[in-house]
């Protein structure tokens, strides 16, 4: 958490700015392409890049792994699966050989800050910092195509907030905290109850699993008005629950709001229209979501 401080992201966002130019360039000057394949895999893994200090020569080896493994996944192709994320932990494996041989500052690199961290007097155990920083590589690269293909689908239906969100730019963090309580890309978390707890007349005892749908949540009619509706700047949106809360609230959700909305604002400004080119393809479980969404881009 210590490496995602603001002054971090703040040195980090002129490098996103870059690479959200540069990998939708592509798309921009062709007029069309896959945006949640193409730009949204490869964007994000440079993201992940820039977060953990990896060579840029790692990033499209990572995005392609990272999207071979999500296929997979959803395909139950168990062989695949389990090939692809031994790749990932084998990149895990390495980044931390590096920086146990070459630490760097563990304020602005988390396999450094987990190296140091120090537990009841000791390190942590290393397949601990392997497995943690091989689930961020998952955790970064799983749900941006799919909540950036699902703006890109919103906007090409509402040509009316494309061409407002491009004359005042200053709106789309407003509009991006509504794109994720409508298209939050994780269906929902498991966890299990630590104590006692009421809830609605019903009492979940220690030890029993609860199943926390955050999609559900963030479409209550009791929360939200209108709640399938895009509503800019709805004046309860801070409750929306598309990094969780609590204690169990996504660590990353400060980066993964500065990426996405690089993501929206380079999006915005570089077409002048979005529309749909085929079939949206959606995700199974345990995502929500368009992973295969083709656009025809009207650059600006």
């Amino acid at each position: 958490e210590r490496t995602l401080g603001r002054d971090r992201l703040a040195a980090m966002e002129p490098r996103l700015r870059e690479h959200a130019a540069r990998e939708l360039d592509p798309l921009v000057l062709a007029g069309s392409g896959d945006i949640s394949r193409q730009f949204g895999t490869t964007y994000p893994a440079f993201v992940a890049a820039e977060w953990l200090n990896l060579p840029e020569t790692k990033v499209y080896e990572l995005a392609n792994v990272a999207s071979v493994w999500v296929d997979a996944w959803r395909r139950l192709d168990v062989e695949m699966v389990t090939s692809k994320s031994n790749e990932m932990y084998a990149m895990a494996r390495e980044l931390v050989a590096e920086r146990k041989e070459s630490p760097r500052d563990p304020l602005n690199d988390p396999a450094s800050s987990l190296l140091a961290v120090e537990f009841d007097g000791r390190n942590l155990d290393e397949e601990l910092i392997v497995g943690a920083l091989r689930q961020s590589l998952v955790v970064g690269l799983v749900a941006p195509p799919l909540i950036i293909g699902a703006v890109a689908v919103h906007l090409s239906r509402d040509p009316g907030l494309h061409a407002r969100l491009r004359r005042e730019p200053a709106l789309i963090p407003a509009a991006l905290e509504e794109f994720l309580r409508l298209y939050t890309p994780y269906r929902g978390f498991s966890r299990t109850a630590a104590e006692d707890f009421e809830i609605h007349g019903r009492t979940i005892i220690p030890g029993e699993p609860v199943t926390l749908v955050y999609a559900s949540a963030n479409r209550d009619e009791e929360v939200f008005s209108d709640p399938d509706t895009f509503v800019l700047a709805r004046p309860n949106i801070g409750r929306h629950l598309a990094f969780g809360a609590g204690p169990h609230r996504c660590l990353g959700m400060s980066l993964a709001r500065l990426s996405l909305r690089i993501a929206v604002e380079e999006l915005v400004a570089r077409t002048v229209r979005i529309e749909l080119a085929g079939e949206i393809e959606p995700t199974r479980m345990p995502e929500l979501g368009p992973q295969s969404v083709p656009v025809v881009l009207i650059p600006a």
